[in-house]
């Protein structure tokens, strides 16, 4: 077993991170893990790390290991097929992307160049985590790449679409955070009524599109 860490977290838990350097290919690597381990784990997997939770009366942290290190010497990541693709409509710039201009001067780029650049392509939805349903996509190329804000915002309206540190994402409900707004859609990310109550799943596709 290579370019992994099996790091014990309490009697209840193990991390299994993955030590690559591209982001893209260790969230493959930690999705095609986490879809290997067998049934009876609560298995969290992360952009490039696999929390697996289980029952201490029934194993040992040294078992658990010892069986995510045999899950992780038979991965083929490449045979792990992506989820679905999602269509996320976007209303960008003015009251719904407040951050849109100064995001772009900050990257060097104009207004429509971003908006081109964000449309361009179906990212990736490397993981869920921050709150219910909020989903980390990307990785995003350099040109994209823009530092958390200096201030964050006390609240975020829900549906604001936003860009940081390599990523983007899409706040699901009204929330306080960091992230640069450039934008806003309709769609509801998280649901509890719903039978999936997360709108999107890791390794499902993102299509944004201007409206």
């Amino acid at each position: 077993m290579t370019g992994w860490r099996i790091l014990p977290m309490g009697e209840a838990a193990v991390l299994a991170e993955c030590m690559l350097d591209d982001v893209a290919a260790a969230n493959a690597q930690a999705l095609a893990l986490a879809c290997a381990l067998q049934l009876g784990f609560d298995i969290l997997p992360a952009i490039r790390s696999v929390l697996v939770r289980f029952d201490p009366l029934l194993w040992t942290v040294d078992e658990v290991a010892a069986h995510i290190r045999q899950q992780i010497d038979q991965l083929v990541p490449t045979a792990q097929a992506d989820g679905q693709t999602v269509v996320v409509p976007v209303r960008y710039g003015g009251e719904h992307g407040p951050d849109l201009d100064d995001a772009a001067q900050s990257l060097g780029l104009s207004a429509e160049a971003l908006v081109m650049q964000h449309t361009a392509q179906a990212w990736r939805v490397l993981m869920i985590g921050f709150a219910p349903g909020f989903p980390y996509i990307g990785p995003l190329p350099a040109s994209l790449t823009l530092s958390r804000r200096a201030t964050p915002r006390p609240t975020v309206p829900a549906g604001s679409v936003a860009i940081a540190a390599g990523f983007t994402g899409i706040y699901p409900a009204r929330l306080p955070g960091g992230w640069h707004l450039i934008g806003r859609t309709d769609l509801t990310l998280f649901d509890p009524m719903r039978q999936l109550p997360t709108l999107l799943q890791a390794g499902d596709r993102v299509q944004f599109v201007a409206v």
